[in-house]
């Protein structure tokens, strides 16, 4: 009896084994050192980066005020930036490679609040010390508010650690979450395609709803490539697979068309507005797809789960703070100056001339708009003829003043 009894005693323990494996990856102390080298990676290649364009927009800036010839990457500083940036962008593409996806995305915060402290330390308007503070008080609680949502965000992110081998990557790609999550997004990309290119709706939501929906594919794709490269230089090869390729490409693509959005919104919307509806709607698609494809939450507690959320809100609210806070650049309008005319009524009563705020703008770098350069446009005056009594002949000028004597 005993004996007979001994298999079916072995098939009731088989399912209390599999979930104590289950568990067992959140309660590795190495997930957690994982999760800390991925998120460091992720914080350092932010700043490295947000450095580095900044130099870039510095090159630019300082050809444009000066007479040198020279185009901008023929020059140190910009180069210099450019090799930072890719130094910032390898280290953010191998974070994906440690940490789950749901934790790397958020941390793209570290980003802003380094492009608003060096726009603070380059201003190169000199305040007085409570003007200052009057001036970047909404900077500095966002700061710090991204710096609490960002140490939330590390300390309850996901822990669900999976070898990114081709078989697990291909299983996730066939699941029917997965499957029924993507023909949402595709049915509400091409609904926002459609009245995006058909319907002029030119709102800077639909078109960075398209940067989010395909931001949600790149950081997924990115994550498989940069997991499928750790582990095949860990010793176990994944790059004779073809889902390593179909993830490449799809990567590729995705990056490309997201560039090409964001292009278009630098055009028609201020940088400050793309990086704070940018990033609140890219991050929330991001978790959203990581959760989905890559189950990052499958095994959490609810506390942990509701201390991410709180860290996520507490980062968009920094952000949004950081980035309302920047002045809109002026655009530069040509201008005529009025007291060069006479008899002509002048718009100020000190009878200065018509000078607009002349402000260079960029779309990147330092979210801090204070590069004055006088020197590159000067004004533009139409020629003026006078007439004087007693001429005859001659064509009309476009432009006739009359001059009057005191007794007229």
């Amino acid at each position: 009896m005993e004996g007979g009894n001994s298999p079916n005693l072995q098939l009731q323990q088989l399912p209390l084994a599999t979930a104590a494996v289950s568990v067992q990856p959140h309660t590795d102390s190495f997930s957690y050192k994982e999760n800390l080298i991925g998120a460091l990676l992720a914080i350092f290649g932010h700043l490295v980066s947000s450095i580095a364009l900044n130099l870039q927009k510095y090159s630019h800036i300082r050809l444009a005020g000066s007479k040198d010839p020279r185009a901008y990457f023929k020059t140190k500083t910009w180069w210099c930036g450019f090799l930072l940036l890719l130094l910032g962008e390898l280290g953010v593409f191998s974070s994906y490679a440690f940490a789950p996806l749901s934790l790397i995305v958020p941390l793209s915060a570290v980003s802003v609040v380094a492009s608003a402290i060096i726009g603070i330390i380059f201003i190169k308007e000199k305040w007085k010390p409570k003007h200052f503070l009057r001036r970047h008080v909404l900077s500095f609680v966002g700061c710090g508010l991204a710096v609490v949502g960002t140490y939330l965000l590390v300390t309850f992110g996901p822990n669900s650690h999976e070898k990114m081998t081709a078989e697990n990557i291909t299983r996730h790609l066939v699941s029917w979450p997965f499957l029924l999550y993507m023909l949402v997004e595709i049915i509400v990309f091409c609904l926002l395609l459609y009245f995006y290119k058909e319907k002029n709706a030119n709102y800077i939501v639909v078109i960075l709803l398209l940067v989010a929906l395909l931001g949600s594919m790149t950081v997924v794709t990115v994550k498989a490539v940069a997991g499928m490269t750790l582990v095949s230089i860990q010793g176990k090869l994944q790059l004779d697979s073809p889902i390593f390729y179909i993830m490449l490409v799809c990567m590729a693509a995705t990056a490309i068309y997201q560039a090409t959005f964001l292009a278009q919104a630098s055009q028609l919307y201020d940088s400050s507005q793309i990086a704070s509806v940018g990033y609140i709607l890219s991050t929330t698609a991001a978790i959203s797809a990581g959760a989905t494809f890559y189950l990052d939450f499958m095994g959490e507690d609810v506390l942990h789960v509701c201390m991410f959320a709180l860290g996520c809100l507490i980062a968009f609210l920094g952000v949004f703070l950081i980035t309302r806070n920047r002045k809109k650049p002026v655009p530069f309008e040509p201008y005529i100056s009025m007291d060069a005319m006479p008899g002509m009524q002048n718009m100020h009563d000190k009878g200065i001339a018509v000078q607009p705020d002349l402000k260079a703008s960029f779309s990147y770098g330092a979210l801090e708009n204070n590069d004055n350069m006088p020197e590159i446009y000067t004004p533009a005056t139409l020629p003026i003829v006078q007439e004087q009594h007693g001429s005859t002949g001659g064509s009309a000028p476009p432009y006739r003043v009359l001059e009057h004597s005191k007794k007229e």
